[in-house]
């Protein structure tokens, strides 16, 4: 096991849904989407966006295409004109999702990419 960030092993999309704001994490292949289908729950995706997410975490798995999808209800101040927020939208949802520490099994290739352990942004 290694530690490192999701952004390391997976991809991301975010959006919005009204006031939720939905997190697709995308994996590159079966073996990395079986691992973050097990540990990507939504207690864990929950306790990342707990300063910012205010109601429940619903995922969805689609198996066919390596994708979990996540939807932060009340994370988004009334979403779009509504909210003072400046991601009244979530489109940053999806890059701090990215964020998210794991240990990652040693079957998993980890990228070098931007996404490092010494992050500041969490």
């Amino acid at each position: 096991m290694t530690q490192a960030l999701l952004g390391q092993i997976a991809t991301a999309r975010s959006g919005d849904k009204g006031a939720a704001s939905n997190v697709g994490v995308i994996a590159p292949d079966l073996i990395t989407y079986e691992f973050l289908r097990d540990t990507l729950t939504t207690d864990r995706v929950a306790a990342h966006f707990s300063a910012i997410c205010r109601g429940r975490v619903d995922r969805y798995e689609l198996p066919n295409l390596y994708v979990l999808n996540f939807i932060l209800h009340d994370s988004l101040g009334g979403g779009g004109a509504a909210s003072l927020k400046t991601d009244a939208q979530g489109k940053a949802h999806g890059l701090g999702m990215l964020y998210l520490s794991l240990d990652i099994p040693n079957a998993i290739t980890i990228r070098n990419s931007a996404f490092d352990t010494h992050a500041a942004f969490h």
